[in-house]
Parts: C-alpha cells; sequence; structure tokens
C-alpha cells in the first residue's frame, strides 16, 4: 500500500472511530442505570464472562492500574453487584464474582445496549455487518497482541 493511501485511510479511520466512540459514550451513558458508569459496566461485563476473575485481569482488561481497579470494584461491592470471595487454598487470592442483583444489573443493560446496537446495524445487510464485525475483531486481536509483545 502506498503512503498516500495508508495516511488516507487512517485520516479516515481516526475520523470515524472519534465520530463513532463520542456517539456511543453518549448513548450507552443515557441507558445506564443512574447508579452505574459506563466503565462499571464494562467490569461487571468482564466479570460475567469469566464468572470468577482477579483484580489484576480487570487492570489488565481495561488498561488501568490496579488501585483504579480497587476503586471501582469497591464502589460495585458496595452497590452489591460484585462479591469478593478468598480462593480455597491460597487465602491471598480474591476471587470477584457478580451478585445475583450484578446479574440482573448486567442482563438489563445488555438487553437495552442489544436493542440500541441491533438499530443500528440493521443498516446493514448481513454480509456487511458480518464482514465488518470480523475485521474489527481481527484489528482488536492484532492490537492485543502487539500491546502483548510490548510487555514482554
Amino acid at each position: 500500500m502506498d503512503g498516500n493511501m495508508l495516511e488516507q485511510l487512517i485520516e479516515r479511520y481516526e475520523m470515524a472511530t472519534f465520530s463513532v466512540n463520542r456517539s456511543l459514550h453518549v448513548i450507552l451513558r443515557d441507558r445506564m442505570p443512574a447508579q452505574l458508569t459506563i466503565e462499571q459496566y464494562g467490569v461487571l461485563r468482564y466479570i460475567e464472562s469469566r464468572q470468577l476473575c482477579h483484580s489484576s485481569d480487570l487492570a489488565e482488561f481495561m488498561c488501568v492500574g490496579k488501585s483504579a481497579i480497587t476503586a471501582i470494584v469497591t464502589r460495585l461491592v458496595d452497590k452489591g453487584l460484585v462479591g469478593r470471595k478468598p480462593d480455597d487454598r491460597d487465602r491471598r487470592i480474591i476471587w470477584l464474582y457478580l451478585t445475583p442483583e450484578g446479574k440482573r444489573m448486567v442482563a438489563d443493560c445488555k438487553a437495552a445496549i442489544g436493542r440500541m446496537l441491533a438499530g443500528y446495524i440493521g443498516y446493514f445487510e448481513e454480509k456487511e455487518a458480518l464482514g465488518f464485525i470480523e475485521t474489527y475483531e481481527k484489528l482488536a486481536a492484532v492490537m492485543a497482541e502487539d500491546e502483548r509483545r510490548n510487555r514482554e
């Protein structure tokens, strides 16, 4: 790919990404329950996808420090959405899990977000939507691999 084409693609990507992220942030914020931030929802979704996880897993996933995750998790524990339990074999290890209320909150938010995204995805033909998602997942995988290599 020549330099001019690459530059044009980067410009288009930056503008589209900024526009989509800004719009999604506003839309998601409006669909979050009043007591939940988008970051807290991200933590809940991560825990839901793993059933159990450690704070260090969350910090790595969210690309933030462990102290930031501790603050977010503490707020979620205080709200009754996340629980902490020590590992049976090593009491130094603390597992995070969703409480029944946390599971309900995630299900409600997922349903609202799903309805909203379905409206946008509905503008595309199935083949277009599938191609977009596969390409976006490939970008995410390449970026995650690059990030992993840079940590080593």
